[in-house]
């Protein structure tokens, strides 16, 4: 399952993010990733929530992306929850149709992979293209 948290900068979805992967860490039976673009928030998170930063590697586009989810996916196979926060350097990069087409091809990956994908994109929900509207959380 797809879930996107979103809104405009500063209105807290950072927050409820974290939030919500604290809580999944708590009682999660299998481990819960939580991938961001950079490390700040790192200690905000329960100490059994997986930290990734992605600052190291280029993903300017979404197949780059959604390779390292797989990625992620592929060396830990009971990964239950991946959080997701900074993934606006990708989708401010395309067009609403890609962007579209990136979030199906993650509900397949997290169909496949049973694993529940949560992200932040910053943008108000009614500027969302009308195909996502359905994973607004």
């Amino acid at each position: 399952m797809v879930q996107i948290l979103a809104g405009e900068k500063g209105e807290g979805k950072t927050k409820k993010l974290i939030a919500m992967a604290n809580e999944a860490g708590k009682s999660a039976n299998g481990s819960v990733v939580f991938v961001d673009d950079d490390n700040s928030r790192m200690y905000d998170l329960h100490y059994s929530v997986r930290f990734v930063d992605t600052p190291k590697f280029i993903m300017e586009d979404p197949q780059v992306f959604r390779g390292f989810v797989c990625g992620i996916l592929s060396q830990n196979s009971d990964i239950e929850k991946i959080y997701i926060d900074g993934l606006n350097h990708i989708v401010d990069k395309v067009s609403d149709a890609d962007f579209v087409k990136f979030i199906e091809e993650l509900e397949k990956t997290s169909a496949e992979a049973e694993t529940d994908m949560i992200m932040i994109i910053s943008r108000k929900q009614d500027l969302l293209p009308a195909e996502v509207q359905k994973y607004l959380v």
